[in-house]
């Protein structure tokens, strides 16, 4: 099709949204919370599609050593650490409704995503609320164990396909064409050869087989469905609930849904 992909890597979600509003970047696979942070500023950005949803790929992790603590149950009074405003943030809150508990229940701290497994280990907190592939990677270490996964709750864990509206508006065929790669590639994942196995594991800094693990915790149909409006929605309502987004407003009209669901 012509055209010249340039591949630009980011540490996180809202870096790439602020590339998207300065028109450094037109497409960006971002997380559920920078998605709809983003989309709420007028008509700059959509979400064309929904890469991965894995509820399990969040989790709550204590000491392994902690027998106070064996599950979600046993929240109350303890120190519950993840990144105020974060996916995690969301599921600590939704585990707290669960079992009857407030907010102030907990003694809550906000840490930087880099430094969840020193502050468990240092025991800066007796729990930390973190994603894969950390999540993996702390708990087969031996020092920590899972006492909560998001699916115990409604939590979905949606990401988004994220792109400028004026960059669609040009050149929808070949965002589709990008989807349509991204299905493809997807489907892979369950056959890939030990080289890509190998190259992948070792940027992501897991073992082959913890990789294969982790990717069986996510749903990677790229269509957008009701229940992943109804997932990003419920990530509006959140950030208005701990004042990150002034108002709320309707994801749906945010989403052009290029790919039918199978």
């Amino acid at each position: 099709m012509g055209v010249n992909v340039v591949w630009q890597e980011f540490e996180s979600g809202p870096p790439i949204t602020l590339s998207l509003a300065a028109e450094l970047s037109d497409f960006g696979v971002i997380g559920d919370v920078p998605s709809v942070s983003a989309l709420s500023n007028g008509k700059l950005m959509k979400i064309v599609g929904i890469p991965a949803r894995g509820p399990d790929a969040y989790a709550m992790i204590a000491n392994i050593d902690d027998a106070s603590f064996k599950s979600s149950k046993d929240m109350k009074g303890k120190k519950i650490a993840t990144v105020f405003g974060s996916t995690g943030h969301n599921f600590t809150m939704k585990l707290l409704d669960k079992n009857n508990l407030s907010f102030d229940d907990i003694d809550f701290i906000s840490i930087k995503a880099g430094e969840a497994e020193n502050a468990l280990k240092s025991k800066l907190c007796d729990a930390v609320v973190i994603l894969e592939p950390n999540v993996t990677r702390l708990t087969e270490n031996s020092f920590s164990k899972i006492v909560a996964e998001g699916s115990e709750t409604d939590l979905r864990g949606t990401n988004a396909f994220v792109v400028r509206s004026e960059y669609l508006e040009m050149h929808r065929d070949i965002v589709k064409v990008v989807l349509e790669q991204y299905c493809l590639a997807a489907e892979m994942i369950p056959f890939l050869d030990e080289n890509t196995l190998t190259l992948v594991s070792n940027y992501m800094k897991i073992m082959p087989e913890q990789l294969k693990k982790i990717a069986g915790k996510y749903d990677f149909s790229v269509a957008v469905t009701d229940k992943d409006i109804a997932s990003l929605q419920d990530t509006v309502e959140f950030l208005v609930k701990i004042g990150n987004l002034s108002i709320p407003y309707d994801v749906s009209k945010k989403i052009e849904n290029l790919l039918e669901a199978k």
